[in-house]
């Protein structure tokens, strides 16, 4: 994903040495992937490294209610886009270029993804149109081809996680980090984000550290698994040393003596 990114970026940093070759920059990017994984920041990101103006077009505001207004109107916008060079975003784009297949889409609309696909074929290449969508599966199969470079933004993992927690706490002392990573297992980097500044705000409220609200935070969100998935996560973190048995049962609501007896039937004989 990274290097995807970054190619986009100096493809379009060194255009001239591509046209001595006879190639132009990749003019369509499409990014992928659920809510909250970064798809807006990588294109805020590809702006800021090209110098050139961020363009955000929501697609799913700009849906009339008289359908036959939405096809100029994304003209428009794209021909305003297309009058210097800049970085275009699409957002929510399977709002508009679903598939041309769906019996259960007026016709009007199927006529926007025509529409769609021509302007994406005019693109310049002086400029660089990117879309995202949270919906792959919805989109008209003719809409993929059309993009040079497909992006795949997964959900984080650990190591991505913990990373973000670093990031949003700053400077705060994080402790026992390894029971947030494990909280927020599958979720996206909004939603740690999130946890992060909703901590932040209680913590300036009640003079608290804020890394104890974030435990108590973490606690919260595990209220809702059950007892086994829980001894999981405590038993992990207490086998991997990141919180004693103590701290690991107050976290997760699994008694000490059930922690205890299950991490003995972990050790080796």
């Amino acid at each position: 994903m990274k290097t995807q990114i970054e190619q986009l970026r100096d493809e379009h940093r060194a255009a001239e040495r591509l046209a001595r070759s006879g190639l132009t920059p990749s003019r369509a990017g499409l990014f992928t992937g659920p809510p909250g994984v970064g798809k807006t920041l990588a294109a805020r990101w590809l702006a800021s490294e090209l110098r050139l103006p961020l363009l955000v077009l929501d697609l799913s505001s700009v849906m009339s209610s008289y359908l036959g207004r939405t096809g100029g109107n994304i003209r428009k916008v794209l021909d305003y886009a297309k009058s210097s060079p800049s970085v275009l975003l699409l957002d929510e784009l399977d709002t508009v270029a679903k598939r041309r297949d769906d019996a259960a889409e007026v016709g009007e609309l199927k006529r926007l993804v025509t529409v769609l696909l021509q302007e994406i074929d005019d693109w310049p290449a002086t400029s660089l149109l990117l879309a995202a969508t949270n919906h792959g599966d919805l989109l008209d199969p003719a809409v993929w081809r059309r993009f040079d470079v497909v992006v795949n933004f997964p959900l984080p993992g650990p190591v991505e996680l913990e990373e973000a927690l670093r990031h949003y706490c700053g400077d705060e002392p994080l402790e026992g980090i390894g029971f947030l990573v494990r909280v927020l297992t599958g979720s996206s980097f909004a939603d740690a984000e999130r946890l992060v500044m909703s901590g932040r705000r209680r913590a300036a409220l009640t003079g608290e550290r804020l890394f104890e609200v974030l435990l108590q935070l973490g606690h919260d969100r595990l209220r809702h698994l059950d007892q086994a998935e829980r001894l999981h996560i405590a038993l992990d973190l207490v086998h991997d040393g990141e919180l004693s048995q103590r701290r690991a049962s107050e976290l997760t609501g699994v008694s000490r003596d059930t922690i205890r007896r299950h991490q003995r039937e972990r050790q080796p004989d």
